[in-house]
């Protein structure tokens, strides 16, 4: 897989780029070019498909021998990597919740940013976090009329699946953005007993409109943690009649499927239950059988207030995780990401009201907004 120039080469609706990581505590700087490359070289949709065996299916329990240890240097990272081979149980879904929403924040921050600054509003990102020991989603490859490769210097990525092999000599590799030395891994995170790798059954809502990165972060890590279920609670479309622009909003049968097709695209082998939401509980008022709640920062009233209602229901309490990655004093997401995280271009709003000024002039070729 030879590099190459990217300058001449021509721009194509459906692009995947290839990828993997050292480990999960560094952010990971080399990917920012090549996935400006990437986005630039796009219409439609792309792909940024992060292959390694750390996102395999944790173990059953969560004890230090369990799960990889965080090493003391990177390059012993990288070692370890592929003495796990691509079998090996992955990490802590739960251990490692706030280095997962870092690196998936990153990420999408970078795609997201190059999409706006080229008018690009609607392009289509997806990141997605494939072990090397689960099956891999064909139609990514099979849609893609174009597939980058990039990793850091000092590594190579896992075993292709079969689907991408037969496509190698199409491959077209990136070269990675210097960057400083890794810093010294800490150790990993404190194994508390209490919380399990996964969780069996996993509730979180939103109005999911023009499904954009900040929905998709709040999606992947719920599916991240669930292993048996996910409930999708999705605002039904009789609350959203005072919302800005709402000639352009999705109804709830379009939002439904969208947020499926992401969710089944993320992660496979968990079912996805979405329910229309009329009030601020849905499922998680009432249902015993969920045993953890994922919220952002914005929304913590709202589990607040099913935690009261839980607890009048004589209820099991839930497990609250918040997706917080967007604080200012996050050291992991610089300051010019956090504000872009934000700012209105991330909401469904600024969506609504692009399309609105745009109607009769897509000239991206991005996804329709109807």
């Amino acid at each position: 897989m030879p590099a190459v120039q990217t300058a001449a080469l021509s721009d194509v609706r459906r692009t995947v780029l290839l990828t993997t990581v050292h480990n999960l505590h560094d952010t990971p700087n080399f990917l920012a070019s090549p996935i400006s490359t990437a986005a630039r070289k796009t219409t439609e949709a792309l792909e940024i498909v992060i292959l390694s065996p750390f996102f395999n299916s944790p173990p059953e329990s969560d004890s230090p021998s369990s799960r990889p240890t965080a090493s003391s240097s990177s390059r012993t990272d990288v070692q370890q990597l592929a003495q796990l081979g691509p079998d090996a149980p992955g990490i802590s879904r739960t251990a490692y919740w706030d280095d997962v929403q870092r690196l998936l924040t990153f990420v999408y921050v970078q795609a997201t940013k190059v999409a706006q600054d080229m008018g690009n509003i609607l392009l289509d990102i997806d990141v997605l976090l494939k072990g090397t020991a689960e099956p891999f989603p064909e139609q990514i490859v099979r849609d893609a009329e174009r597939i980058f490769a990039v990793t850091p210097h000092d590594t190579h990525l896992p075993a292709l699946p079969a689907s991408i092999e037969q496509r190698r000599s199409e491959i077209i590799v990136l070269q990675p953005d210097e960057h400083p030395l890794h810093t010294p891994a800490p150790p990993p995170p404190p194994v508390d007993p209490s919380v399990p790798p996964l969780y069996p059954v996993v509730a979180l809502g939103g109005t999911f409109d023009h499904l954009h990165a900040g929905h998709k972060i709040l999606l992947s890590m719920g599916a991240w943690i669930a292993k048996e279920k996910l409930i999708v609670g999705i605002t039904d479309d009789a609350l959203l009649g005072k919302k800005e622009y709402k000639e352009v909003l999705e109804p709830l049968s379009v939002r439904t499927a969208r947020t499926r097709a992401f969710l089944e695209l993320f992660k496979s082998g968990v079912v996805y239950d979405l329910v229309p939401l009329n009030d601020v509980y849905g499922p998680t008022g009432w249902d015993p059988n969920v045993q953890a709640l994922v919220v952002s920062k914005e929304t913590l009233p709202g589990a607040a207030s099913i935690a009261k209602r839980r607890e009048e229901l004589s209820l099991p309490a839930l497990r609250t995780f918040v997706i917080d990655v967007i604080s200012a004093t996050e050291s992991s997401v610089d300051a010019e990401d956090a504000a872009l995280l934000k700012t209105a271009k991330m909401s469904s709003t600024y969506i609504r009201e692009w399309i609105v000024k745009n109607q009769g002039n897509n000239k991206t070729g991005a996804r329709s907004w109807r």
